[in-house]
């Protein structure tokens, strides 16, 4: 990097709009949309898709909702030519979808355009040449003029040579770019966009689409919102106008530029799922319009299934989602922070039918996305203890009471930073069921029964205390004071209970209950002991003999 003070690169200059509107507005309703994955995306890859692919690719679009459909640059290659033509010639476009072709501003390519085209229904022509002023002085070495005589003269040819596909059935619509729009001068790109569509000569039935890209981006958002309010309030066919947006993602912005834009008055936003593209990508389609929808506004496009559509769009692209992508990504539904596990946990049970969604750090119901809560919480050395106890509960039906979840929180945390990983569900059950099920030594139960003698119980058991056989009895008001007692005659450390839990693990005749038991034992040490029995007594007895077992062990 150059040392400060920095001269290499120049601040953008900003648009002089003292009585900009959009910094007021609101989004009430969503755009039109086009997909350019099957162009614009599929040229950005490295090995870019076979005809068959995008077949499954185009369907995968359909299916989603898309209505306008960028299908390639039928006179790049013979694939792509192939392509179109494969749409057309096997009826694969429905009624309601347009497909979209690009083309630049040269006469036999489009020619060969319109022969891709033959036997179309509905279709969206799309011309474009470059107008920055670096553009006109580097490559085409010419003046103004003569980049505007190049657009015109095209949509001029356009119109004439299109008239045997028109006349044969086919509606054709005119999109028309200023490629380089964000860095070409506002009075130039508003200069030939009114001269081509003096041209084209759109009606409010039959208007023009005037997509002004950000090709490279190079401002900060709110620049490119006032570049485009700019232009809608300077169009003098604005009534016959559908102002378009094309933004990439050169300063990681193309999102907020694009919310802004239409802020801004645009009507229509071309993009394609995940963001793939040149470069750093184009906008991510998926990402604004679920945006929209976590505001209440449909965007008429249907993500119920996002992990579907990433399949699809990952085989045939050969490409992956990244993992924190919004919404898309495999973590964006998972917390590892303690804290935010417990506030997600404790946000959970206050969601109603028919209430607004307010779960704490997740903006959208994972649900109406094809996704799935037990994603949401992983545990790993940095995780808290509302998190270990979301997940006993959720995937294996124990509600730990709330003092308990410090304690298995610790020593899930403890498993974790030794094993210097992330734990699974599997992983978090297996050590709960270690530590406080399965214990065994130094003290097994053996035999536990209960007799009830006016208002006392009055129980008796049998241990195996580290290899020696033991015998005790007591009476209580209930079981576990009689075992308790019991305990207090022996050499065994006293126990004393504090707090006392339950509840059944399943359904039916055969649920076990778990019981869990909060106990001081010898006077100092406070912990809890866990037992689970399809005899909800015994189950408390066996929680009484845990928390012995773990104070003993400790």
């Amino acid at each position: 990097m150059q040392s400060a003070p920095v001269t290499k690169y120049r601040p953008f200059p900003p648009v002089d709009l003292p009585g900009r509107q959009w910094p007021n507005r609101t989004l009430t309703r969503a755009p039109i949309w086009c997909s350019v994955d099957l162009r614009d995306g599929n040229q950005a890859l490295a090995q870019p898709m076979s005809v068959e692919e995008k077949l499954e690719y185009f369907d995968l679009l359909v299916r989603i909702g898309f209505k306008e459909i960028e299908v390639g640059f039928p006179s790049a290659s013979q694939i792509e030519f192939d392509f179109c033509r494969r749409l057309i010639e096997e009826k694969r476009i429905p009624a309601d979808v347009t497909i979209q072709i690009l083309c630049q501003c040269r006469e036999d390519l489009i020619t060969r355009s319109l022969e891709a085209l033959r036997g179309a229904k509905q279709v969206i022509f799309h011309l474009y040449n470059s107008t920055s002023p670096k553009q006109r002085e580097y490559v085409f070495n010419a003046p103004k003029s003569e980049i505007v005589r190049i657009a015109t003269h095209a949509v001029g040819f356009l119109k004439a040579q299109m008239r045997p596909l028109v006349a044969a059935g086919t509606k054709v619509r005119l999109e028309y770019s200023p490629e380089s729009f964000t860095s070409t001068e506002l009075e130039f790109s508003l200069e030939i966009c009114e001269a081509v569509t003096d041209v084209w000569q759109p009606t409010a039935a039959d208007p023009i689409i005037l997509n002004l890209p950000a090709t490279v981006e190079y401002a900060t958002p709110n620049v490119h919102a006032d570049q485009i309010e700019w232009m809608c309030t300077h169009l003098t066919r604005r009534d016959r106008t559908i102002v378009s947006l094309h933004t990439h993602n050169d300063r990681g912005t193309g999102v907020a530029a694009t919310e802004l834009a239409l802020l801004a008055g645009a009507d229509r936003v071309e993009g394609t799922l995940f963001g793939n593209g040149e470069r750093t990508g184009n906008l991510d389609i998926v990402t604004v319009a679920l945006n929209l929808y976590t505001h209440g506004i449909h965007p008429g496009l249907d993500f119920s299934d996002i992990n579907r559509i990433r399949d699809v769009y990952e085989r045939c692209t050969k490409l992956e989602v990244p993992p924190r992508l919004p919404y898309a990504g495999e973590l964006v539904f998972t917390a590892f922070s303690g804290s935010h596990q417990d506030a997600i946990k404790k946000s959970m049970p206050h969601q109603r039918p028919g209430r607004p969604w307010d779960v704490l750090y997740i903006p959208v119901d994972p649900a109406d996305i094809g996704r799935s809560y037990k994603a949401i919480i992983r545990i790993n050395s940095q995780s808290g203890k509302g998190g270990v106890a979301y997940v006993l509960e959720n995937e294996y039906g124990f509600t730990l009471p709330k003092l308990m979840h410090k304690e298995i929180g610790k020593i899930i945390n403890d498993l974790a930073d030794q094993k210097g990983t992330e734990l699974t569900p599997r992983q978090i059950h297996a050590a709960f069921q270690k530590e406080y099920l399965k214990r065994t030594t130094p003290l097994a139960l053996t035999q536990f029964k209960t007799v009830e003698s006016k208002k006392l119980v009055k129980c008796e058991a049998g241990f195996t205390f580290r290899g020696k056989r033991l015998k005790v009895a007591g009476q209580g008001n209930g079981p576990i004071d009689a075992f308790v007692r019991a305990l207090a005659a022996t050499t065994l450390p006293k126990v004393e209970i504090l707090s006392y839990a339950e509840h059944s693990l399943g359904q039916g005749a055969q649920a076990k209950a778990v019981s869990y038991i909060q106990a001081k034992v010898g006077g100092t040490r406070t912990l809890f002991g866990a037992g689970i029995d399809t005899n909800i007594e015994l189950a408390s007895i066996k929680a009484i003999v845990s928390a012995l077992n773990r104070s003993l062990a400790k």
